[in-house]
């Protein structure tokens, strides 16, 4: 395997560059990011039409990882329900160590390639699951052993890498590799490799949202109105749509939960 995501950094006396120099050099090596990832949209296509489905039958998709692979998966996973007005485990992100490791790492936790199925086990997985698997190096055991025995249940795999011809990537039905380069500091992968991740999750998710049908035209009808701004942002979306003065948009949203019952109820009176 090429160990690409450990390579040495382009960029040499970093202590001696200028703020300005630094960060036009980082912002430089963040441009390419999109090209990398633009690469393997064929693969990422393959992936979200394997998973939509799924959850359409009543599947969830797991996210494992560790460190900021993990931290990663969990962030677009706990985005999803509030954004889309799915429930909680629709997408589930698990990182090595467990929750506490968002914030603290967890020594070794990765290491253990047992962990992640035995952190699976009390959703109890099922064939129509799946599973993808985060490791911008593609050798973290704690994914690779997730991936191992989910496609021994029966599972569909995936997994998000940043280095070619990887373990991980040779345990999965489609695997997504993102090459990006060294990184400016080197082995540093919460940068490229993590920006990279963050991209294909967003494709991944958001893509098979609207595919079930949680966006009508550009909007987020079943968003759910945790604040004060989401809900002006709904009572928009409802006087827009209805031709209502502001006020009446917010008063219909208020009494319906969420925009597409706004409108729907509206609109069947």
């Amino acid at each position: 395997m090429v160990n690409i995501t450990e390579s040495n950094s382009r960029y040499d006396n970093l202590d001696k560059m200028t703020v300005k120099e630094l960060l036009e050099n980082i912002n430089h090596e963040d441009s390419t990011v999109h090209m990398a990832v633009n690469k393997i949209i064929p693969q990422i296509e393959e992936v979200v039409e394997n998973i939509i489905p799924k959850i359409k039958k009543g599947g969830r998709l797991f996210y494992v990882g560790a460190g900021t692979s993990g931290r990663l998966g969990i962030l677009d996973a706990s985005e999803i329900p509030p954004t889309y007005g799915v429930p909680y485990d629709i997408v589930i992100g698990l990182i090595a160590g467990g929750d506490q490791a968002i914030r603290k790492a967890i020594e070794s936790a990765e290491d253990d390639e047992n962990g992640a199925w035995r952190d699976m086990l009390p959703f109890k997985p099922h064939a129509i699951d799946s599973v993808i698997g985060i490791a911008a190096s593609g050798r973290t055991p704690y994914v690779i052993g997730a991936v191992k025995q989910a496609k021994r249940e029966g599972l569909f795999t995936a997994c998000i890498v940043c280095n070619p011809g990887s373990q991980l990537a040779k345990e999965v039905d489609i695997a997504l590799e993102a090459i990006v380069g060294p990184e400016f500091v080197t082995g540093s992968t919460r940068m490229k490799a993590g920006t990279a991740q963050k991209l294909i999750l967003n494709m991944i998710t958001t893509s098979i949202m609207i595919k079930l049908g949680r966006v009508k035209g550009n909007k987020m009808v079943d968003m759910q109105l945790t604040n004060q701004k989401l809900v002006e942002r709904g009572s928009i979306m409802i006087q827009e749509e209805l031709g209502l003065s502001i006020e009446d948009a917010r008063r219909l949203l208020l009494l319906h939960g969420s925009v597409r019952n706004a409108v729907d109820n509206y609109k069947s009176l």
